[in-house]
């Protein structure tokens, strides 16, 4: 079962620009995808290919891990991925948000990733986390997370894949840190003008003694 109304409540706060305001690297989906691995099987029919074994794909400020990861290119030259997890483990992908400091970062046992539509799926155990360099701002947890490139918003379901002995009722869970605009209180304090520079006493230069009021 999934739960709409949590997914509604978080879409919308991240709407707004509560948790994730700035836009994230357009460039990076017409950058080159460069893939590491242990073996490949590439069709050259039907543009495919199935990259196994350690495999680690980059493209531009995109970065995905997987057990196994299956692309395919459409006429035009969009990719989509497909990162499967070794059992047990996640799959991983990151990403940098254009202008500012800050990455997306998300896991699952199943990550999908659309370079045309720019939309990247967490499946069973997903998670994502917003970091400002390397601090963690936001975590949200759930069966499903889609997440929107284009718009900063993303979409989270609960329901019984996401139940656990920590969770057995499935229910997502989000940490989403407030964000404060400068000048309010709880703002880093702005920088003060700089210290006036020091200047020698002249009494200490000419060896007096100085004078006792």
């Amino acid at each position: 079962m999934k739960t709409p109304f949590a997914s509604l409540i978080l879409t919308a706060a991240l709407a707004l620009g509560a948790v994730l305001p700035a836009a994230a690297e357009k460039a990076d989906r017409d950058k080159p995808m460069n893939v590491e691995a242990d073996a490949l099987r590439y069709d050259d029919l039907n543009q495919t290919s199935v990259f196994t074994g350690n495999v680690v794909i980059t493209k531009g400020t995109t970065l995905i891990r997987g057990a196994q990861v299956d692309v395919s290119q459409d006429p035009e030259g969009y990719q989509k991925a497909v990162a499967i997890a070794a059992p047990g483990k996640l799959a991983y992908y990151r990403k940098k948000r254009d202008g500012v400091d800050e990455y997306i970062e998300g896991e699952g046992e199943r990550i999908e990733y659309d370079s045309r539509a720019d939309l990247v799926k967490f499946i069973k155990r997903a998670v994502v986390r917003r970091y400002k360099g390397a601090t963690l701002n936001d975590e949200t947890t759930g069966a499903l997370i889609v997440y929107d490139n284009n718009t900063d918003v993303f979409t989270v379901d609960g329901g019984a894949a996401n139940r656990s002995a920590a969770n057995p009722s499935g229910r997502i869970r989000a940490l989403l840190s407030p964000r404060v605009a400068p000048g309010t209180p709880g703002a880093a304090p702005a920088p003060s003008a700089p210290a006036p520079a020091l200047r020698p006493s002249p009494g200490l230069n000419s060896g007096a003694n100085p004078k006792v009021p």
